[in-house]
């Protein structure tokens, strides 16, 4: 089979299915496309159009899509009159207005291409009335109409919907296949792995899997927020696994400062470190989340006993429920260090 999306990293499989469906011409009218934020989710979206209407689509000596033919060119860079995004444009929600008027234009026949399309951004926050207009031409659009709805997660969405599409479901990227991208298409991230590669190493592990994530880190200013909350987990950790100190460990909740959305985002960078010390201690072979080398997180898992690693995580979620109920913070924070008995 001819390659295919080979701009985009990860996520081979589903690669590899879409472009034999898309060369068969077995595509269906109607994908839904759920992943986390960061993971290819629109630029699948907007190459599957491309392909589609790609006019090099049956050159075996060319990949899917080509990327250089006229309709390529202009799907790719927003400019087909075919294709259209459809979003809230900063709006809580989608509302019924929003797909009527999408639902009027589907009829008008498409103007350079065999196929019309539709990217709905942020499918989930569809209103309940939006979803049940939309149903009547998501079952039975004129044959030229194809939707993909881009989404987090499909739960929110009607059962009527999610019957009525085909779900295709984006895979985090491995730090390998991520390394390989950044390295090759992102000079920034080329220039940081060269002159600093510790840090270019906590890159990868804070994208969570994300290129988009990953690219946004390549900014200095946001690397260094988020390297100082992984950090930050990793005091927590050194904190309980050392001499306890009631001193050091007042300094450190006090250092949280007071901002609600501040403290979760510690406490969630502190869960996503103990779960890895929990994997660990049932293999040392097991994927890590939140830890850039296995060196590192082996060391401190072998600190703790599998009970205490428990304890810790059940205190922080203890935690970071309380705040989001609004409990107060000093004291939040006072009965995690108890809980932890990093307090005398």
């Amino acid at each position: 089979m001819k390659p295919a999306f080979t701009d985009l990293a990860g996520n081979e499989n589903l690669k590899k299915r879409l472009c034999g469906d898309i060369l068969s011409d077995r595509l269906t009218h109607a994908y839904l496309i759920e992943g986390a934020p960061g993971t290819g989710k629109h630029a699948l979206a907007r190459r599957i159009a491309a392909a589609l209407a790609c006019e090099n689509k049956t050159n075996p000596n060319l990949a899917l899509p080509c990327m250089t033919c006229p309709a390529c060119r202009k799907i790719l860079s927003g400019n087909h009159p075919d294709v259209s995004v459809i979003g809230r444009q900063e709006k809580a929600t989608i509302g019924v207005d929003v797909i009527r008027e999408m639902q009027a234009d589907t009829v008008i026949s498409p103007n350079e291409s065999e196929n019309k399309i539709y990217i709905i951004e942020d499918a989930h926050l569809l209103t309940v009335q939006a979803q049940n207009a939309f149903l009547l031409t998501l079952e039975e659009p004129p044959s030229y109409v194809r939707f993909f709805l881009l989404c987090e997660s499909a739960a929110p969405l009607l059962e009527t919907v999610r019957s009525r599409v085909i779900t295709l479901r984006t895979e985090p990227i491995d730090a390998a296949t991520m390394d390989a991208w950044l390295s090759e298409n992102n000079p920034a991230a080329r220039a940081l792995k060269k002159a600093e590669p510790d840090e270019f190493r906590e890159l990868l592990a804070a994208s969570g899997g994300s290129i988009g994530q990953a690219l946004s880190l390549t900014d200095a200013k946001a690397r260094r927020s988020v390297l100082e909350l992984r950090e930050g987990a990793k005091a927590f950790l050194n904190l309980f696994s050392g001499n306890r100190n009631s001193g050091a460990a007042l300094s450190y909740f006090v250092a949280f400062g007071q901002k609600r959305e501040d403290i979760l985002q510690r406490l969630r960078q502190i869960l996503s470190a103990l779960r890895d010390l929990l994997v660990l201690k049932q293999s040392e072979a097991a994927p890590l989340c939140f830890f850039a080398t296995r060196e590192e997180a082996t060391s401190l898992a072998f600190r703790f006993s599998s009970p205490e690693l428990l304890r810790l995580c059940d205190a922080v979620e203890a935690a970071a429920e309380d705040l989001r109920r609004n409990a107060n913070v000093r004291l939040t924070l006072t009965r995690l260090a108890i809980k932890a008995n990093l307090l005398n």
